[in-house]
Parts: structure tokens; sequence; C-alpha cells
């Protein structure tokens, strides 16, 4: 978290996460251009810039592949939640593969174009008519700029200034830029392949990102079809022997929102699951010291309040909860962000600590 706008926070886990990243790419470029270039044959023979083209162009497809995949990963296993916390370092230097790629595109192939060669990407070939020789350029185009933005959008400035509900539209076009990347490469390097290893490779890729997504999805609906209204806006949430001392339980509610209701030092306190920055999921974090901790980009609340520590000043709405028997009731009508609502104490049990407003 922090009360001012900087480029980076950095911290060990960021220099872990990017060296383990590096490293992958490096290893990936130096199989496919030196370890087996075998196996990636062609029609026709290709020089060294083609075939550093490719090779940066594979690595931006695989990559941005594996960023797809930890978001259905982390619903499907909480261990995969690490992976989360800097996936924006993986989106810019995704950006920065695919731009390589790009280059060596443009120099290569429109270098000794009588048109400017920018100017040449756009309108050497129009074919759009047929699908044999389609401008599969422009796929390519479309993705590698809405992955720019994506980037240049992704500091907590353009959060700020845009606000959540934009900026997270914004973001999702991550999907259709990935489609268009699909695209790019069927219509495009598929048609020039000898064998079927690269085929298979990306047939893989594109098929492991829409397997996982309906795998979460699917895992998503089965909690959507025990939503309910409740009796008088109280909701069932489960029963307190499901409870864990410093995590929570998620509940959807029937107005579609998630709040996340904590067992902290034997009495339990309900927030919103969405977290003020990002709207990460604060019921897969845990509690410390009564604050909670988005697992996304480490942002903290009072789980009594929805307050962040000071001087932090983001804020989430709380819930009122009551006990029926053993059962754990929520009212689905949350209250203002930052409001303070007394935790409610098991039963044969007391706080050991008094939460502060």
């Amino acid at each position: 978290m922090s009360v001012k706008y900087v480029p980076v926070q950095w911290n060990p886990n960021k220099y872990l996460y990017d060296a383990v990243m590096l490293t992958g790419v490096g290893l990936f470029l130096y199989v496919f251009l030196y370890a087996a270039p075998g196996l990636l044959s062609h029609e026709r023979p290709i020089n060294q810039q083609i075939h550093n083209a490719r090779a940066f162009g594979a690595c931006a497809f695989v990559m941005l592949t594996v960023i797809l995949c930890i978001g259905p990963l982390a619903r499907l296993d909480t261990r995969f939640l690490p992976l989360l916390y800097n996936r924006r370092h993986f989106g810019v230097m995704t950006v920065f593969v695919a731009l390589t790629h790009a280059g060596y595109v443009v120099d290569w192939y429109f270098a000794f174009s009588r048109w400017n060669k920018f100017e040449a990407v756009l309108f050497a070939n129009t074919s759009y008519g047929q699908l044999a020789g389609f401008p599969f350029e422009a796929f390519g185009i479309f993705a590698l700029f809405t992955l720019i933005l994506l980037a240049v959008t992704s500091h907590d400035f353009w959060l700020k200034f845009l606000g959540p509900p934009l900026w997270k539209a914004l973001h999702y076009m991550i999907y259709p830029a990935y489609l268009s990347l699909v695209a790019h490469v069927s219509l495009g390097i598929l048609l020039d392949q000898q064998n079927h290893v690269f085929t298979a490779i990306f047939a893989g890729c594109a098929g492991t990102v829409g397997g996982l997504h309906l795998l979460a999805a699917l895992k998503e609906r089965r909690i959507d079809r025990t939503r309910s209204g409740g009796k008088g806006g109280w909701v069932h949430v489960c029963d307190v022997s499901e409870m864990r001392d410093g995590f929570a339980k998620v509940k959807l509610l029937a107005s579609g929102e998630r709040v996340a209701v904590y067992l902290n030092d034997g009495a339990l306190s309900a927030i919103s699951n969405a977290c003020a920055h990002q709207n990460g999921p604060l019921g897969e974090g845990r509690i410390i010291d009564c604050l909670v901790t988005c697992p996304w980009h480490g942002f903290q609340y009072d789980v009594t309040n929805g307050r962040s520590p000071a001087p932090f000043t983001e804020k989430v709405p709380t819930y009122n909860l009551r006990l029926d028997g053993t059962s754990v009731l929520v009212h689905a009508r949350p209250n203002a962000p930052g409001t303070y609502v007394e935790p409610v104490p098991l039963p044969g049990t007391a706080p050991e600590t008094e939460a502060m407003a």
C-alpha cells in the first residue's frame, strides 16, 4: 500500500518473482532459437531475422497464456494465489517481448517498402474478403496496442483517476486481445508450418486457457446456486464448526455481491469480499492483528470496520451478523464503507482483544 504514487515498490518477493519470470523467458528463447530449432521446421528456409521474430512472438503468446491461466488456477486452488501478487509485472514484460517481435517483423518484411514501413504494415495486404491470405497482421496490431494500453494504465494512478469500475472494464480487454492473438497466430505462422509441433503447442495453450476458465466458472456456478435472499434479509453463511480462526467464509448474496465472514479471536466480523484497490478477493486473505491482507496487492483492512490502518484511507462496506443456534447469518444489506460493527462472539468464547472503531 502507498499514500503516494511511486513507479514500483520493490520487496524481496518482487525480486524473486521477476527473477523467475526473466529466467523463464530466457530459457524459452534459448530453446526456441538454439536447442531445438529442428522441431519448428518451416516449408521454406528462414533467416535469423525471421527466426528471431517467431521466437519472441511465440514467447509473448505463451506468456499471455500463463497470465490468463493464473486467475482461474487461483480460484480452483488457493496455493496459486501468490502468483497473483505481481501479475502486473508479468504483463508489462509480455509487452516488451511482443514489441521485440513486432520490431523484427517490421524491420524485415517492410523495411524495403517504398512507403513508410509502419504504414506499409497497415495496407500491404488488404485481402479481407478471403480466408487464405487474410491480413492476419491486423489481429496482431490490435492485440499489441491493447497490451500496451493495459500496461500503461496498470499503475494505481490510473485506477484512482478512472475509478475502479471503468479501470476494471478497461482491463477486461485482455480477453479480446488474447482472442485476437489466437487469430493472428492461426492465420499467420500456422500456415507456414511443415510439421505440427508448434500447432500442438499453440492449440494446447489456447485450450488450457479456455478449459481452466470453464472449470473456474463451473466452480463459481456451484457457489452461485447456494445464493438466497434469506428471511428478513438474513442469509445463512455456514455452521460455526466450519469457521477457522484467522480465515473467512465467503458468501454470495442475492444482489450478486460477496461478503467475507471472518473468525478472529473467537468472534465473527463481516466485510465486503472486494478490495477497494482492484476488487481483489479479501476473503482469501488471512487476518493478523485484526487486519486482513488482500492477496493481490497487500492492501489491509480492519475486519470490524472495513477501514485501512492510518495513514491509509481505503474503506470497504461492513455487514451485520448474528447467530441462530450454530448457524452464522449475515444481513444482505451492507453498511456504509468504514462503518464499525461490534464483533459477534461465538458461544463459550470471548474475543482476546477489543476491536476499535
